[in-house]
């Protein structure tokens, strides 16, 4: 009896599986997009750590050597000094003192010269570069920034020096005039050797990249990603907006110090530190990354995954 009702069991698993899966197809067809498409989100940036900005001219000093010149009678010759015509043997011992000091006075200087490129050598090897991340959460009503960054994307030269220095104070900017709509934030600041600022730099990067359920939009080194947007935006007509934040980070490392991001403690401290990033000159920028979730229209961030994906951010 016992064996009867298992496999009586097991063939009613068998024929309802494939309803089962069915049900679940319909379940993510009809959903609404904000909880299939959850935090997707966009990415600008550009630059490298292995461009040659960081090398240094080699100066090779002169190679000196003493003149000589043929003798004539007792002195040494006219064209090296006229006072050796006189006094014979004296004559000769002044010239071995004056070669002796000029000889002392040139690996005096090659030395120092050796010196100062040593310590210049070091200096190109692994010079010092700032990494510095500044991230602002928005209320969603914020919607129009949305619009801006997804347009930015699509125009911003992220290959040239001038290009990134022209995103990053777009991007600043834009983020200044919806100060409105500020609710936290959070920046800091490191400064290490090239080597190190490097790892640390791209591991931020994918340490916020990790947080999106999909990359929706990519312009890195000019090189354009996107998904198709027009289906999932049918998908989404007529759902009401249910997202309540938006969370732009700004990722930039830049050669030099140009001073201490203050502890973002309230909208004047977030304020200062994206007027310091936007001072920055193109010259000194070494990389740049912006992301910001979410990208596309309709999406969702809510204050749950905000308070969860970015512990570290304070309210304003």
């Amino acid at each position: 009896m016992d064996e009867n009702i298992v496999n009586m069991l097991k063939h009613i698993g068998r024929v309802c599986r494939p309803l089962l899966a069915i049900a679940l197809a319909l379940i993510l067809a009809l959903a609404p997009l904000g909880a299939v498409w959850a935090r997707s989100g966009g990415r600008i940036g550009g630059g490298s750590f292995r461009s040659p900005t960081f090398s240094a001219p080699r100066s090779i000093g002169p190679h000196y050597s003493a003149p000589v010149y043929p003798s004539y009678g007792g002195g040494f010759g006219f064209p090296l000094l006229v006072p050796f015509f006189w006094g014979g043997g004296g004559g000769l011992l002044t010239l071995l003192l004056l070669i002796g000091a000029g000889s002392f006075l040139v690996q005096t200087l090659r030395s120092a010269a050796s010196s100062e490129e040593g310590d210049d050598s070091i200096g190109v090897r692994d010079p010092q570069v700032t990494v510095a991340q500044v991230k602002v959460g928005l209320l969603a009503s914020a919607r129009q920034l949305q619009k801006d960054m997804n347009a930015l994307a699509l125009e911003a030269d992220t290959q040239s020096p001038e290009g990134l220095s022209q995103l990053l104070q777009e991007v600043t900017l834009g983020l200044m005039r919806y100060s409105d709509y500020w609710a936290y934030g959070h920046a800091q600041a490191d400064r290490l050797p090239l080597s190190r600022a490097e790892s640390l730099f791209y591991q931020a990067s994918l340490q916020e990249r990790s947080k999106f359920s999909i990359e929706s939009l990519s312009n890195r080194n000019n090189q354009i990603q996107q998904v198709s947007q027009a289906a999932l935006q049918r998908s989404a007509a007529g759902i009401p907006d249910i997202g309540e934040y938006l969370v732009v980070t700004l990722l930039v490392a830049y050669r030099g110090n140009l001073g201490t991001l203050p502890v973002v403690n309230s909208m004047a401290d977030l304020r200062q530190c994206l007027l310091q990033l936007a001072s920055i000159p193109a010259d000194r920028i070494v990389a740049i990354e912006v992301l910001w979730t979410p990208q596309l229209e309709g999406d969702t961030l809510s204050a749950e995954a905000l308070l969860t994906e970015y512990p570290e951010m304070r309210l304003l």
